[in-house]
C-alpha cells in the first residue's frame, strides 16, 4: 500500500464551502486584560460554551482558570474571582458537553476536579469542587468528557495511565476509576472519540497511535510510522478515518489520514511547513469540515474532507499577525446561524493578553436561515447515562435542528417516553433554549420553578442559590424504578437554567432599549 500525496493543482469541483473566510471580532468584541497561563503544555488552555468561556491564568501559588460569560467582552477586571481550588498548576479544563454550567479541570497536583459553575458566573472566588477524583500517581495533562454518556470522564496524566470515571458516583471524593487503561509506555498526547464513544483513538509520546476500546481496555489497533511523529489525534466523524498532525523525519510539520481499521500505513501523508509549533487539528462533522491551527502561529488552514479519493480539498488559508497560544472553539448550538457562521475560534494571544473571537463564514446575500450548511447536529442532551454505557450499550449523539426555535430533544427519551406526560419526562429531560430564550414559555417556566417545595434555612456555598431545594434524604429512594435523586438533580440543573435565561432576556432588552436610544439620537443630530 503507497501512501498518497495531496494535489496543490486546482480542482473544478462544487463545493458550497469554498469560499468560506474568516473574520475577527473587533476590539471591543474581544476579552482584553486576561492573564493567560504562560505553560509549555500543548494544550488548548480555553474551553467555551454558548455561555461561558474558560481561560487558565498564570497565577502565583496554585492553579486557576477564569470563568467569564461570553457576553462579558472589553477589558477584564484584573482582579475578577477565579476557579483556584487545585494546589499545582491547571493544565487542562473541558466543559461537560450536557451540562453549561459544569467544567472539569486537571492538574499538577494530579487530581481532577469537577466543578459546579453558579447561574450568574464565578461572583467569588471557587475553592470547593462538585467532584474531587484521585487515582493519578503523577500530574494530569489531559481530560475528554464521553461524547454521548453523561456524566462520563476520561483523563490521563505523566502516570501514563488512561482513567475513566463515573461521576454519578454519590461520593464527592472519588478515589478509584471504574477502568484504568494501561496499553501506553509514556505520556498519551492527545485522546479524540469516535461519534457514538465506542472507540478511543490516542497519541503518544512513544511515537505511536492507538484505537482502544474504552469500556474494555482493549487495544484494536496500533500505528508506529516512523515517517510520521504524531502529535495530536482525531476521529473524523463517521467516516471511519483519523487524522494525526505532527511532524515528518526531517522535522517537517506534517499530517497524516489513516483507516481506522488499518494503521499499518496512513491513506495520505502531507508536509506542510518547517516551522516548530504543534498543529491543533479541528474538525466538524455536518460540514466535513477540517481546520488546522499552529500554535505559535496566526494562520488557521482549512480543507475539506470526503471518503474517496483524495480525501483532502485545500479550501484556503485564513492569516494573521497575531499568534496564538491555544484554542477554544464554541459548540455550533452557539452559533450564530442568522451571519451564516459555520464555525468559531477563541484565540488566545499571550503577547496581548487577549482572547480573540474568529467566526468562519460561508458568503451569502440571504439572512434567512440557510438549511444546506446546517444539518442536524449533535445535541445538548444526553442520549443515555452513564450506567447504560458502563453496561456494554453504544448509542449515537442525539441531534437537533440549528433553526431558531426548534425543540432540543430531551436526554434519555427511551426513559421519559414511557412515563407519559406527567411523569418523570419532563425532570429527565434536559430542556436547553435554542439561541434565543426568550422564546421559552414562561408557563413553562414557572411551572418548572415551581416543581419543589424549596428549603427555608440554606447557607450560600460558593455562590450557589440557596433557594434550590434539598435533594431526597436516602439513596435507596425509588420511585416507578427511577432513582429519585438522579430526578432531584435534573429538576435542579432545570431550575437553574430557566433563571439564567431570564436574566439574558432582561440584559437582552436592556441592550436593545440602549441601541434603540442610541439610533434616535443619532436622528435628532441630524
Amino acid at each position: 500500500m503507497t501512501v498518497s500525496k495531496m494535489t496543490w493543482r486546482p480542482q473544478y469541483r462544487s463545493s458550497k464551502f469554498r469560499h468560506v473566510f474568516g473574520k475577527a471580532a473587533t476590539k471591543e468584541n474581544c476579552y482584553d486584560g486576561v492573564p493567560i497561563t504562560r505553560s509549555v503544555h500543548d494544550n488548548h488552555f480555553c474551553a467555551v460554551n454558548p455561555r461561558f468561556i474558560a481561560v487558565i491564568t498564570e497565577c502565583a501559588g496554585g492553579g486557576a482558570f477564569l470563568v467569564l460569560s461570553v457576553h462579558h467582552t472589553g477589558k477584564v477586571d484584573p482582579l475578577h474571582p477565579k476557579v483556584s481550588g487545585h494546589r499545582g498548576n491547571v493544565l487542562d479544563i473541558k466543559w461537560n458537553p450536557f451540562n453549561d454550567f459544569c467544567i472539569a479541570s486537571c492538574s499538577e497536583d494530579s487530581t481532577v476536579k469537577v466543578w459546579d459553575i453558579p447561574p450568574h458566573g464565578v461572583l467569588k472566588n471557587l475553592t470547593v469542587p462538585w467532584k474531587e477524583l484521585q487515582g493519578h500517581s503523577r500530574r494530569v495533562g489531559l481530560i475528554e468528557w464521553h461524547p454521548t454518556a453523561n456524566n462520563v470522564l476520561f483523563s490521563t496524566g505523566y502516570d501514563y495511565q488512561v482513567m475513566i470515571w463515573n461521576l454519578d458516583s454519590p461520593e464527592a471524593v472519588i478515589k478509584n476509576p471504574v477502568r484504568t487503561i494501561s496499553h501506553h509506555t509514556d505520556v498519551v498526547l492527545s485522546m479524540s472519540f469516535n461519534t457514538d464513544g465506542s472507540r478511543l483513538a490516542t497519541s503518544c509520546k512513544d511515537k505511536k497511535i492507538r484505537v482502544l476500546e474504552p469500556r474494555t481496555g482493549n487495544l484494536l489497533q496500533e500505528a508506529n510510522c516512523k515517517n510520521h511523529k504524531a502529535s495530536k489525534v482525531l476521529f473524523l466523524g463517521n467516516l471511519k478515518m483519523l487524522l494525526s498532525t505532527g511532524s515528518s523525519r526531517w522535522n517537517h510539520r506534517q499530517m497524516a489520514l489513516w483507516d481506522q481499521e488499518d494503521l499499518d500505513v496512513p491513506l495520505l501523508q502531507e508536509d506542510l511547513d518547517g516551522s516548530s509549533g504543534v498543529l491543533f487539528p479541528f474538525y466538524d462533522p455536518d460540514t466535513h469540515m477540517l481546520y488546522i491551527a499552529g500554535k505559535g502561529d496566526g494562520n488557521i488552514r482549512y480543507y475539506e474532507i470526503s471518503s474517496e479519493k483524495p480525501y483532502m480539498h485545500f479550501l484556503t488559508e485564513y492569516r494573521s499577525h497575531t499568534p496564538q497560544k491555544g484554542m477554544g472553539i464554541m459548540p455550533k448550538r452557539g452559533l450564530d446561524v442568522s451571519s451564516c457562521e459555520v464555525f468559531r475560534f477563541y484565540k488566545l494571544v499571550t503577547i496581548k493578553a487577549l482572547i480573540e473571537p474568529l467566526s468562519m463564514i460561508v458568503p451569502r446575500r440571504s439572512e434567512s436561515y440557510q438549511d444546506d450548511i446546517y444539518p442536524m447536529t449533535a445535541a445538548s442532551a444526553a442520549a443515555m447515562s452513564a450506567e447504560e454505557w458502563l453496561s456494554g450499550i453504544d448509542k449515537g449523539p442525539l441531534l437537533q435542528s440549528l433553526k431558531p426555535g426548534s425543540r432540543v430533544p430531551d436526554s434519555y427519551p427511551e426513559l421519559s417516553s414511557g412515563l407519559g406526560s406527567k411523569g418523570l419526562g419532563n425532570s429527565l429531560g434536559t430542556r436547553r433554549s435554542q439561541s434565543r430564550p426568550g422564546q421559552l414559555q414562561l408557563a413553562y417556566i414557572q411551572d418548572q420553578l415551581g416543581n419543589k417545595e424549596c428549603r427555608s434555612k440554606t447557607s450560600v456555598s460558593n455562590g450557589q442559590d440557596p433557594t434550590l431545594c434539598s435533594p431526597p434524604k436516602t439513596e435507596n429512594e425509588v420511585w416507578g424504578g427511577f432513582d429519585l435523586r438522579l430526578k432531584f438533580h435534573k429538576q435542579q440543573e432545570e431550575i437553574r437554567r430557566l433563571r439564567e435565561m431570564l436574566n439574558q432576556r432582561d440584559v437582552r432588552i436592556k441592550q436593545l432599549e440602549l441601541e434603540i436610544n442610541n439610533v434616535r439620537n443619532s436622528q435628532d443630530s441630524h
